[in-house]
């Protein structure tokens, strides 16, 4: 069975550890690199067809507008068929208290969800998981979906040690 490593990242400003920073890689796709050297799972980047502002501000003012207005952003790219798969390590940044919309688009492409596994990791500046949890149950049932992983942006870089940790305590 295949495992896949699949997230929404973003590049550009972002808000790290108390201000703006620009980043040429965004944080959630440094975990999912690490996540993917560590389980040989294969990645998936989710894309959205008309990205986000690449400046901070404009871009979480977009983000709210989606999520106000219940938008489900298209993708870039054809989704990955996950019924050769087990495993789904899914990644995001939490955006006003949820997961972007363009991961929503993503859960409801496939309608019912497959019977996976998903582990979710999770990027934030102090929000935590946010409602994003409740959320992703609902939209990917019947998915198992397990505990989450919440990661400070700002500790991305750093994170390999907790990443091993975490992967190993779903082998026991």
């Amino acid at each position: 069975m295949k495992t896949w490593i699949i997230y929404f990242s973003r590049a550009d400003g972002n808000w790290v550890d108390g201000g703006e920073k620009n980043l040429e890689v965004g944080n959630t796709e440094v975990i999912a690199r690490t996540l993917s050297s560590l389980t040989g799972g294969e990645l998936f980047k989710l894309e959205m067809l008309h990205p986000y502002s690449k400046d901070y501000i404009p871009c979480t003012e977009e983000a709210k507008r989606d999520q106000v207005e219940d938008l489900r952003p298209p993708l870039k790219t054809p989704l990955p068929s996950l019924e050769d798969g087990d495993i789904v390590y899914l990644g995001y940044p939490i955006y006003w208290d949820l997961m972007p919309m363009c991961v929503l688009t993503f859960l409801e492409s496939y309608a019912p969800f497959p019977e996976v596994t998903i582990y979710p990791f999770v990027t934030h500046e102090g929000s935590g998981l946010g409602a994003s949890m409740s959320m992703l149950k609902r939209k990917a049932a019947p998915a198992l979906v397990t505990s989450p992983l919440p990661i400070p942006g700002s500790y991305a870089a750093k994170a390999e040690p907790l990443l091993k940790e975490w992967v190993h305590s779903h082998k026991r």
